[in-house]
């Protein structure tokens, strides 16, 4: 038994059992990694795929107690070059962070300038994606801490860790007349609206409030981020929904923010870790920079713990 073959089984079913793929995944050839699959199967005399014909159609159950334990020795493994490298390198590396939009642009920033002027010889990149996304990408090691509001915690693969609390506001240009009235449902379902996509910050809870009151908005554009909701705003097109955090009075001139915490129920940030990871330092010490509550002995506690112990 290999681990390359491990490897192999793995991705395949990370793959959806296209074995195509999961050889273009690992830069290998289709027939390289089948027959290593069968090698693997002959040496263990169980089957772990289902096949029709020469394609892979499901999980044996057998073999889904060796994908299982598979994915443990590959992360065992990842987690013993990682150690190494965090007492042979020194402050040295590479760290990914996962992030949506509105926690790179308006979160993140002060923490990224610190963390790099602490380790400047650590390179450090930044993806941004939906926070469907931003998990995958953490269970599959291309990230290696996630940040985003919605999505994290339903996944039982991370653990996770509460950030903080944050509301939604209403911005409006500044002579809008619903300026000069106190905010409810009842008038915003009176004029346009402009919020998230569905997947993004909070949008489920945006459409609870509606629910609650039997009624539905008019919502006539979405996007994917805060900063094109401002600038459809700003044209006119409508009123907008967006994080709290995402308001900049310097730069959004032009615009008024309504506080709307009584309107929608309050998020929670998460930061998101694959569960069995080993942290090194530089990686403990950006979570601390971009939430001082979770120190490294919290982390740890949580990570031991196997759930979200720290609550906000």
């Amino acid at each position: 038994m290999k681990l390359q073959q491990l490897r192999y089984i793995v991705e395949i079913r990370r793959q959806g059992l296209n074995v195509s793929e999961a050889a273009e995944s690992l830069y290998t050839s289709q027939p390289g990694i089948s027959k290593q699959v069968k090698l693997l199967e002959d040496e263990l005399g169980i089957t772990i795929f289902e096949r029709s014909g020469k394609r892979f159609t499901g999980v044996t159950e057998p073999g889904r107690t060796v994908l299982t334990i598979a994915e443990r020795i590959l992360a065992e493994a990842e987690n013993i070059k990682r150690a190494c490298a965090d007492f042979s390198a020194g402050d040295s590396g590479r760290l990914v962070l996962a992030a949506t939009h509105t926690q790179a642009r308006y979160a993140l920033p002060v923490v990224v300038r610190d963390f790099i002027a602490r380790h400047p010889g650590v390179k450090l990149e930044m993806h941004q994606g939906s926070p469907t996304q931003i998990a995958e990408w953490v269970l599959a090691g291309d990230a290696d801490i996630g940040i985003a509001t919605e999505a994290l915690d339903q996944y039982p693969q991370l653990i996770t860790l509460p950030v903080r609390q944050w509301s939604h506001c209403v911005i409006a240009p500044s002579a809008h007349p619903i300026l000069q009235q106190p905010l409810s449902l009842q008038e915003l379902v009176k004029w346009p609206l402009i919020t998230y996509d569905t997947a993004f910050a909070g949008r489920s809870r945006i459409n609870r409030a509606f629910e609650r009151i039997d009624a539905t908005p008019n919502i006539v554009l979405t996007a994917l981020d805060a900063d094109v909701i401002k600038t459809y705003v700003g044209l006119g097109l409508g009123l907008g929904i967006i994080s709290a955090l995402a308001v900049d009075e310097q730069r959004d001139s032009g615009l008024a923010a309504l506080d709307a915490s009584h309107l929608f129920e309050s998020n929670i940030t998460r930061l998101a870790l694959r569960r069995g990871t080993y942290l090194r330092r530089h990686d403990y010490d950006l979570i601390e920079l971009f939430a001082p509550h979770l120190t490294r002995r919290v982390v740890e506690l949580t990570l031991q713990g196997g759930g979200e112990a720290y609550q906000l």
